[in-house]
């Protein structure tokens, strides 16, 4: 059987696996006004660490979103072993199952490149209520690469294309989105990152081929460290 990343990341049941994982997006969130009265949307939420925290942290009302089955059980029992009242819903970003302005804010982590991406984009901005907010960390092309090269890329992780920093700008912005405004993070090992980063919950009887999966992923990452980067994009309406 022919596995995909994305089936990879479901077997090992990756938590965090943006990048950055879960201390990026701690220091993102504690710039932001948050409280319980808010509403959030985490789109495309794998296992649920992110959803999980930010229920915990800021007592707010977390609607946790993905289209992947597996991930979704995950999450399920993630949020109901420590008894966390968050919304699960299975559905595509491309075609949002919510209403009009019904969020405060989206954080979609390393999510809408492996979609359509005007689709996803348009609809985060049809749910976000007026003055809402979008935080997405995006892969981002830092430099120009080999056709050869991209369709590697492309065809390995999944992703519809491989955009740079300005394009993605372009696209935010086209969509509707006023402020657009991006930040770029340089990754580091800090001494507390095992409490903050990737965890897994794993899936019975996996097939070695997934493991195979995951070694070409950290191949890729080394020998494309200096085309492949990511940028954080917070968006308002």
């Amino acid at each position: 059987m022919n596995y995909t990343y994305l089936d990879c990341l479901s077997a090992l049941g990756v938590g965090g696996a943006h990048p950055g994982g879960l201390q990026l997006t701690k220091e993102l969130l504690s710039k932001e006004k948050i409280d319980e009265t808010k509403l959030i949307l985490d789109a495309g939420c794998g296992t649920g660490q992110t959803s999980a925290y930010i229920a915990e942290r800021y007592q707010c009302q977390v609607t946790a979103l993905d289209s992947n089955k597996i991930m979704l059980d995950k999450a399920r029992k993630r949020f109901s072993s420590i008894q966390l009242p968050i919304k699960v819903k299975e559905g595509s970003t491309e075609k949002l199952p919510f209403e009009e302005r019904m969020f405060d804010m989206i954080l979609s982590e390393s999510v809408i490149c492996f979609t359509d991406i005007c689709l996803t984009i348009s609809e985060f901005k049809r749910v976000l209520k007026q003055n809402g907010v979008l935080i997405a960390t995006e892969m981002v092309l830092e430099k120009s690469l080999a056709e050869k090269d991209l369709k590697t890329i492309v065809d390995f992780y999944g992703v519809t294309q491989l955009l740079t920093e300005k394009e993605w700008h372009n696209l935010l912005q086209k969509a509707g989105f006023t402020q657009v405004n991006v930040e770029k993070f340089k990754l580091q090992l800090a001494k507390n990152e095992v409490q903050n980063a990737t965890d897994f919950s794993l899936s019975e009887n996996i097939d070695e081929n997934i493991f195979e999966i995951l070694e070409q992923h950290e191949y890729f990452t080394t020998k494309y460290k200096d085309i492949l980067g990511f940028r954080v994009f917070r968006c308002c309406i």
